[in-house]
């Protein structure tokens, strides 16, 4: 059997902030770490269906080249909090 769930008010509300602000449900039940359908199902318990039509949705970047190595937008997310972080990429075997 599944374990029950106590949904808290912080949870509710991060819900639905967002949701308001356009994620889809896929990204607010990562956010709480729990299962698409979970959250869903909340959503729908407390009167949360769907972003608001003026709600910014993210441009879809699917066709778009890949980003070269070490570039600012890349290196950034994947060093940050790291030893790494603010370090600038280096292509191997540059002099500095």
């Amino acid at each position: 059997m599944p374990r029950r769930i106590v949904w808290t008010d912080g949870q509710d509300t991060q819900i639905r902030r967002l949701r308001t602000e356009g994620a889809s449900w896929d990204v607010i039940a990562l956010a709480l770490g729990l299962a698409r359908w979970t959250v869903i199902e909340r959503g729908r318990a407390i009167g949360v269906e769907r972003p608001p039509a003026n709600a910014v949705v993210k441009p879809d970047e699917s066709g778009r080249a890949p980003l070269p190595a070490g570039h600012a937008d890349s290196w950034g997310a994947i060093n940050r909090h790291t030893t790494l972080d603010g370090v600038p990429f280096q292509l191997p075997g540059a002099i500095r």
